[in-house]
């Protein structure tokens, strides 16, 4: 059983968030393992991503903090195994301290996971399937300069344990991955400013960030066998700076 338990021949796995960042290392994961692979990016095209790989994936353009987008949304499949919801965002410069900004945010991170859960949650109880949720360590802790991401991070973890206690009797499991620092577009600010990367590299036992690929091997171990009897559970990934 546990020799094929990553091989996802067969499977359908969608993405929100895929075409870049974590997302798009998930992405890669499933789609070496066999699966059919389908993303989602606010851009117009996967073109449009030309510092990321997106061959062999099925690509949309979908912004999921925008209900009537998520609602029209129709990727054209049949059945759905795994539901990755990796889309999210962030302002930095104190934005989110202003409201329309903060709404942004929040519209993405955490009722754009909603929205697509609900949507897609009929297709999943007909294959037993799983949902993965990125949040972030940011979940538990402050992020003073980013109010709205800390606390959509933090909704989606109590979110993700939520529906997994009200699913779980129809076989749909829910967890989440909650990343620390990952080497990303909407890490870059940080990336970028050599003090600001040394701490947190001091701050880090592993001494190094994250990489997409491994938040891609994470997610493969939620929506496999491996993890079976595992729901409402979150995966910290942060080598180690919040032990």
């Amino acid at each position: 059983m546990f020799r094929d338990a990553l091989d996802f021949t067969g499977k359908t796995v969608l993405i929100t968030g895929g075409s870049s960042g974590i997302g798009n290392g998930i992405a890669r994961c499933f789609r070496d393992c066999g699966a059919t692979v389908v993303i989602t990016g606010t851009k117009a095209s996967a073109a449009d991503y030309p510092d990321t790989d997106c061959a062999d994936m099925r690509f949309f353009q979908l912004d999921v903090g925008d209900d009537k987008a998520v609602e029209a949304f129709d990727p054209g499949i049949d059945r759905l195994d795994v539901l990755v919801n990796s889309a999210g965002t962030v302002a930095y410069k104190r934005q989110e301290y202003e409201m329309e900004t903060f709404r942004k945010v929040m519209d993405v991170n955490i009722m754009g996971m909603m929205h697509m859960c609900t949507k897609f949650y009929p297709m999943l109880v007909e294959t037993k399937g799983s949902i993965v949720n990125v949040t972030s360590v940011a979940s538990f802790r402050s992020t003073p300069g980013n109010p709205a991401y800390s606390a959509s991070k933090g909704g989606g973890l109590t979110l993700t344990r939520t529906l997994a206690n009200a699913w779980g009797r129809n076989g749909v499991r829910v967890n989440a991955i909650l990343p620390g620092l990952v080497d990303t577009k909407l890490t870059k600010v940080t990336r970028d400013n050599p003090e600001l990367y040394e701490a947190s590299i001091k701050r880090t036992p592993l001494r190094r960030w994250g990489t997409p690929e491994e938040m891609g091997g994470i997610a493969l171990f939620l929506a496999s066998p491996l993890s079976g009897f595992v729901t409402g559970e979150g995966i910290v990934a942060d080598g180690g700076a919040n032990v």
